[in-house]
C-alpha cells in the first residue's frame, strides 16, 4: 500500500519549498493558489488582460519573497492572498497616476507645430563668435563635454579638476553662452 501524503501538509509546505528553490515547487504553488490569486486580483483589476499581468507580478513577488513566509504568523493561503491584494492595490494606484488618453476626433485636421529643433535654429557664425568670447578653460570643457561626449566625472579625470569645478564651469559657461547669443553682456564675463 502506498502512503498518502496529507494534502493540508503539502499545501503548507509549498512556500518553504519555493523559498528553497526546489524543482516544481513554483509550478505546484501556481496550480494550488492560482484560483485564489485570480479571484482576488479580479476584484480590483479590470480588464482581464491587466489582471493577468497583476497575477504574474504576484507570483513573481511570491517567488522572490517566499523566504519571508512565517507559518507561525499566517497560513500559505493568507500570505499569498495578501501579496495578491497588495499587488492589485499597487496596480490601482499606478492606474490613477496615468492620464486617460482620449482619441482624436476623425475630423481633427490641425497641423502640428514644427519640431523644437526647427523652431530654434541657431546661426552657426553667431555661435562660433560667442564661443570665441568665452575663456579658454571653458571652451576646453565645452569641447570635452559637447564634442567628445565625455561625462562630468570623465572630464574631471582627464583635466585633473575637481568634479564640482567641472560642473560649475560648464554651467556658468552655458549661462554666458545664452547671454552672448541674446546679445547681452554675460555676468562675470571676462573682457
Amino acid at each position: 500500500m502506498v502512503p498518502r501524503s496529507n494534502p493540508d501538509h503539502s499545501v503548507e509546505e509549498i512556500l518553504p519549498r519555493v523559498a528553497r528553490r526546489e524543482p516544481q515547487a513554483m509550478t505546484q504553488c501556481i496550480d494550488q493558489f492560482g484560483g485564489l490569486v485570480w479571484s482576488i486580483t479580479r476584484r480590483y483589476v479590470q480588464p482581464d488582460t491587466e489582471a493577468e499581468d497583476v497575477v504574474q507580478e504576484t507570483f513573481a513577488e511570491i517567488w522572490s519573497k517566499a523566504d519571508r513566509f512565517d507559518p507561525a504568523k499566517a497560513s500559505s493561503s493568507t500570505f499569498i492572498g495578501l501579496v495578491a491584494r497588495r499587488r492589485s492595490i499597487d496596480w490601482l494606484r499606478r492606474k490613477k497616476r496615468r492620464p486617460e488618453l482620449q482619441p482624436l476626433p476623425e475630423d481633427f485636421d490641425q497641423k502640428l507645430p514644427a519640431p523644437a529643433a526647427e523652431a530654434s535654429r541657431v546661426d552657426t557664425e553667431s555661435l562660433h563668435a560667442a564661443l570665441r568670447q568665452l575663456p579658454d578653460e571653458i571652451r576646453e570643457l565645452f569641447q570635452l563635454h559637447f564634442t567628445s561626449g565625455l561625462t562630468h566625472p570623465e572630464i574631471a579625470d582627464r583635466t585633473g579638476l575637481p568634479l564640482g569645478t567641472v560642473k560649475t564651469r560648464l554651467r556658468r559657461g552655458l549661462i554666458s553662452m545664452r547671454a552672448l547669443m541674446r546679445g547681452d553682456q554675460p555676468e562675470g564675463a571676462a573682457s
